[in-house]
């Protein structure tokens, strides 16, 4: 009786231990930079506005925690379009905030109407540094394209954390 009194108590706290070393990140909105010749189109604002809850559930699938971080706070913490992606310090304090891990700051650059970038920023919380700058390319603006462009990104921001992403395999294309 005793000894699996023990057995419980000891397997308690090691998944406690392992709840708490979880890896927690904070994925901020994406903003869009387009330089089309018609630029900020609705259908671009929605692509991009997919963009973060996308990211969010595949690093979840992968493992993270994901921090949430009001729209209202992200904004006031911008001093302006581009900010916070420029300026890593900036980036960190907001996470702390939040006690998040790291923090990823996101782009969607869109140089042509043919292809656009997904742009990510990881800033390490604790020091403000920068651990990886990342970019998946996406042709044309099909959702499951931006999809690819996301799992891309999540492979890639995995690599540098804790290696425990697989992307899902490609959809079989309806004949």
């Amino acid at each position: 009786m005793m000894r699996k009194t023990l057995l419980s108590s000891l397997l308690f706290c090691m998944l406690s231990f392992n709840s708490l070393a979880q890896t927690r990140i904070a994925v901020l909105d994406f903003e869009l930079k387009d330089l089309t010749l018609a630029p900020g189109v609705p259908a671009e604002l929605q692509r991009t506005a997919s963009i973060k809850p996308l990211l969010e559930q595949e690093l979840k699938h992968a493992g993270y925690v994901i921090v949430a971080i009001p729209n209202q706070v992200q904004q006031a913490a911008n001093s302006g379009v581009g900010y916070l992606f420029d300026h890593a310090d900036a980036a960190a304090q907001l996470g702390k905030q939040f006690q998040a891990d790291y923090i990823l700051v996101g782009r969607l650059h869109k140089p042509s109407f043919l292809f656009a970038y997904l742009m990510g920023r990881l800033v390490k919380v604790d020091d403000g540094k920068l651990i990886g700058d990342y970019i998946s390319e996406s042709k044309g603006p099909n959702a499951s394209l931006t999809i690819k462009a996301v799992e891309s990104l999540t492979t890639k921001i995995d690599h540098d954390l804790d290696r425990r992403y697989s992307p899902p395999p490609p959809a079989k294309l309806a004949h």
